[in-house]
């Protein structure tokens, strides 16, 4: 008689599971007891690991921060800075398009993961040899905001599976919004994060971003 031997939880363990969970079913299911249903262990062994569920938060927050840093860590770093920051963003934002739910995530921490700050460490070097002085390094991160780890933050956010159509009762009062709200279409849905995230909407305005710093850089 044999018997399968059953890998051992590990705070990593959990933390791959926690992802993985959310990946599928969104972040509302990373629980304590569905992630102890997930690896076929009890709720209570989970906290030998991860201390309470904001503690899973923070952690999964760290491990898509980390597979940020690896995918950025293999962009070429070419002579122009800003080609070169443009492709490490770009990358960010596609570790973000797997994991749709991290970027909403990421704004509620209130620690900041050591994986993220290493991630701007690496994107003020980058800005220190392309000829910025720290006072332009630091208005340009306020500047880029949320677009410097690859995901835009929502001017409007609608409740989730919400309408963002303006109420019958408010449009008269909303002409130009209403106006705009009829003609804009997001037709890409795979590349869109939150509600009006697309692909196309990011790139505009980080090429706009971009375009301006390069333009303030010291000679």
């Amino acid at each position: 008689m044999t018997t399968e031997a059953r890998i051992p939880l590990s705070r990593e363990r959990v933390l791959q599971a926690a992802v993985a969970l959310a990946d599928e079913h969104g972040l509302r299911a990373v629980t304590m007891r569905r992630l102890a249903e997930e690896l076929g262990a009890e709720a209570m062994s989970l906290y030998y690991h991860v201390a309470k569920k904001e503690d899973v938060l923070d952690g999964i927050v760290e491990v898509v921060a980390e597979e940020i840093n690896d995918v950025v860590a293999r962009v070429d770093r070419g002579p122009d800075w800003k080609q070169t920051a443009r492709r490490r963003i770009l990358a960010a934002r596609r570790v973000f398009l797997r994991h749709r739910w991290a970027p909403a995530l990421f704004g509620t921490r209130s620690s900041t993961s050591i994986a993220v700050l290493k991630y701007y460490d690496s994107l003020v070097g980058l800005m220190r040899e392309g000829g910025f002085s720290h006072d332009r390094i630091h208005h340009a991160l306020h500047a880029l905001g949320s677009r410097a780890l690859g995901f835009s933050q929502e001017l409007f956010d609608p409740n989730a599976g919400a309408s963002a159509e303006v109420p019958a009762e408010l449009a008269a009062q909303l002409p130009n919004l209403v106006g705009m709200l009829s003609e804009i279409a997001h037709d890409d849905p795979d590349s869109t994060l939150g509600w009006c995230d697309d692909q196309a909407e990011f790139e505009f305005g980080l090429d706009l971003i971009l375009d301006g710093l390069d333009r303030l850089r010291e000679p």
